[in-house]
C-alpha cells in the first residue's frame, strides 16, 4: 500500500515530505528530492532543511496546530520562492507513523511577474523620460523657430531619428529581460551543441565585422560536448557578446570565438565547457568590471570608435547575457587589460550523457 501510495506522490506537481512525531521525514517524493537536491528520507528535517519558516510550521503543527502556511525561499543556485502548507495527519491508523504532510508549493513564476511589473514601470518611466522630454522640444522647436530652418529641421530630424530607436531598443531589451528574468528558476532540459551556436553567430555578425575593417575567428575543437541548454538563449547570449566585441574592439583586429571543454565548473563540481569571446579594443577599466551585467550601467563612451559612437544602447545587453547564463546554471567571468582589450568567458555545464 505504501508503494503505491508513493508512487502516486512522485506524480505530484508539488514537492510532499511525510514526516513522524520526531520530525524525521519517512517519505520525499521526486519534486521534493530535486528540490533539496538530495534524499532527505530518515533524517531529521532541519538537515535538509535548515529555513525556520518550515521548520516552525512542522513544530507547529506537531505541537497540535491543525495546519501552518508560510513561505520560504531558496538562494542557490537561483533564488527561488515555495509556498509552504503543513498539515495535521488526523486519525490515522495505528500503524501509521506519519504525523505530518509538508507540501512545498513553486510560486517563483508568480512572484517574478509581480516584480517584472513593477521593474517594467519603473525602469521604462525613468529611461524613457528624457528622449521623450528632448523629443518634445524637438517637435516644438520644429513647430515653431525652426519651421523654416531647413539645416535645422533635418539635423533635429536626424536626432529624432536616433531617439526614437533607441526607445524602441529599449522597450525591445526591457521586454526582453523581463521573459529571462521570470523563468530564470526553471532550468533548460535540452541540449545543445554550442559549437553550431557559434558557427552561427560568426556567420551572421561576419558582414558587421567586415564593415568595421574585423573579423571573426573561430577556435573549436572537434570534441567539444553538448551542453544543457536552450539554442535560441545561447545564440542570443553569443551574438550579444561578439556585438560587444565587434562595436568596443579596434579597427583591423579580430574578434576570437574560442570555446574549449573543462573537468569541472568552478564552485561546482559539474563537467563543462568554457566559450571565450576576446576583442583587441581599448578595454575596460578595472573598477567597471564589477558593474557591467548591472542593468543600465554603461561604460564611459570613449571605448567606442568612431564609426560606433551613433549605435544606440539601452545598457541591458549584458543583464540580458547574466540572467539567461544563471538560467543555465553557468557563470560569466570578465578579464580586461586597458589599451589591450577584454575577454568575457563563459562557462557552462555539459549534458550529464556525454562521454
Amino acid at each position: 500500500m505504501a508503494d503505491a501510495r508513493n508512487e502516486i506522490l512522485d506524480c505530484l506537481p508539488d514537492g510532499v515530505l511525510l514526516i513522524d512525531d520526531f520530525r524525521v521525514v519517512r517519505f520525499a517524493n521526486r519534486v521534493a528530492r530535486e528540490l533539496l537536491e538530495t534524499d532527505p528520507t530518515d533524517r531529521d528535517l532541519a538537515l535538509s532543511v535548515r529555513h525556520p519558516d518550515v521548520l516552525n510550521a512542522v513544530d507547529a503543527v506537531l505541537g497540535g496546530a491543525a495546519e501552518q502556511t508560510g513561505e520560504m525561499t531558496l538562494a542557490s543556485p537561483v533564488p527561488r520562492t515555495f509556498g509552504v502548507h503543513a498539515v495535521t495527519v488526523g486519525g490515522r491508523l495505528p500503524e501509521s507513523e506519519i504525523a505530518v504532510v509538508l507540501v512545498l508549493n513553486d510560486i517563483t513564476a508568480s512572484k517574478r511577474a509581480e516584480q517584472m511589473r513593477a521593474d517594467f514601470v519603473s525602469n521604462a518611466s525613468h529611461e524613457l523620460r528624457s528622449p521623450l522630454a528632448s523629443m518634445l522640444g524637438f517637435v516644438e522647436t520644429l513647430k515653431g523657430p525652426a519651421s523654416d530652418d531647413a539645416p535645422a529641421r533635418a539635423r533635429f530630424l536626424d536626432i529624432m531619428h536616433r531617439e526614437t530607436r533607441r526607445m524602441a531598443r529599449l522597450i525591445d531589451d526591457l521586454l526582453s529581460l523581463s521573459r529571462v528574468e521570470i523563468n530564470e528558476h526553471i532550468r533548460p532540459t535540452g541540449t545543445v551543441d554550442v559549437a553550431t551556436v557559434l558557427l552561427n553567430v560568426a556567420e551572421l555578425l561576419g558582414a558587421q565585422a567586415a564593415n568595421d575593417g574585423m573579423e571573426i575567428k573561430l577556435e573549436l575543437p572537434d570534441d567539444l560536448p553538448r551542453a544543457m541548454g536552450n539554442a535560441d538563449e545561447l545564440t542570443q547570449v553569443f551574438r550579444n557578446l561578439v556585438e560587444n566585441a565587434i562595436k568596443y574592439g579596434s579597427d583591423g583586429t579580430p574578434v576570437t570565438l574560442r570555446a574549449e571543454p573543462v573537468e569541472r565548473i568552478s564552485g561546482s563540481g559539474t563537467r563543462g565547457m568554457v566559450v571565450h569571446v576576446i576583442d583587441e579594443g581599448e578595454g575596460i577599466p578595472a573598477d567597471s568590471l564589477p558593474r557591467l551585467t548591472e542593468r543600465f550601467y554603461r561604460v564611459d563612451d570613449s571605448r567606442v570608435r568612431e564609426e560606433n559612437a551613433s549605435v544606440p544602447s539601452t545598457g541591458l545587453g549584458l543583464a540580458i547575457v547574466k540572467h539567461i547564463i544563471s538560467r543555465h546554471r553557468g557563470r560569466m567571468d570578465v578579464s580586461s587589460e586597458v589599451g589591450t582589450g577584454s575577454t568575457f568567458s563563459v562557462h557552462l555545464p555539459v549534458h550529464q550523457d556525454t562521454p
